[in-house]
């Protein structure tokens, strides 16, 4: 497996949530820019169409992600209205209040955790995970696969970044590229929505945030499940189920990350 456990630390539990969330609004940033909504829209049109279904239950939401800005882009072209609700292995209080709070249209928070690996008393609608299954380390992410399968479960996984290059190498590069990372972090302060005064404060006068954004951005990418790793990760085939692993595409073709789709026949 290409696949390499490395460290993120937005992972660990200690890791003070007033970063996290900033580092949060700046993945959604980088989304807008890169055209993620276009693509995982489009995705999930196909599939909720397939599923006569208008629920979708994000796993791994962690502070929300990008999948509130999907959802409501959605609604603003469709015609039925789709239902977004979001969920943790560990519902942060502070994070479920402000979605469940804020009068969001058609989204909300469970207060009830949720564990990825057993999806058999998860609530109804289509399952996503965003950018967060290569945060599981491998005997995980096979559970999650499993678990999807097993309790027959349509399961869409999106990873924005893919791991291309050879590991050597991103070492070698990984001087460069946090520089560029760090730069990059403190100019896309700007664009984000809400920005507050500790986005300001620990982004451009005490610049930690940049620094943390940085190293999880480049350690992702060797985190990143191949598409040969996955292939190793799927369970054992199902007549009742089906597996697809392909690149996602943009409007114009170009290709923007991968995703996995299970679902039930």
């Amino acid at each position: 497996m290409k696949r390499v456990q490395l460290f993120e630390f937005e992972d660990f539990d200690w890791f003070p949530d007033t970063f996290r969330s900033t580092m949060t609004k700046l993945i959604v940033v980088m989304h807008r820019i890169f055209g993620t909504k276009e693509v995982l829209t489009n995705l999930l049109f196909k599939i909720l169409n397939k599923s006569n279904s208008n629920k979708i239950v994000d796993i791994g939401a962690g502070s929300g992600g990008v999948m509130p800005q999907i959802i409501q882009h959605m609604n603003e072209k469709g015609n039925e209205k789709v239902e977004l609700l979001l969920t943790d292995l560990h519902p942060n209080n502070e994070f479920v209040k402000q979605f469940n709070t804020s009068h969001r249209d058609h989204i909300s928070y469970s207060e009830i955790p949720l564990d990825a690996a057993n999806l058999s008393q998860a609530p109804e609608g289509i399952k996503t995970m965003v950018n967060s299954f290569h945060h599981m380390p491998p005997e995980i992410a096979r559970k999650i696969l499993q678990s999807a399968q097993d309790n027959k479960q349509t399961l869409l996984i999106y990873e924005m970044g893919e791991n291309m290059l050879p590991l050597i190498v991103w070492w070698l590069l990984l001087p460069l590229s946090l520089t560029i990372m760090s730069i990059m972090a403190i100019i896309l302060v700007l664009f984000i929505k809400p920005l507050n005064w500790k986005d300001i404060l620990f982004s451009w006068f005490i610049p930690l945030i940049p620094l943390f954004f940085a190293w999880d951005g480049q350690a992702s990418m060797p985190r990143t499940y191949t598409f040969e790793d996955v292939n190793e990760l799927l369970p054992d085939s199902d007549d009742n189920y089906t597996w697809e692993v392909k690149h996602a595409l943009k409007g114009n073709g170009k290709k923007l990350g991968y995703y996995i789709l299970g679902r039930p026949l």
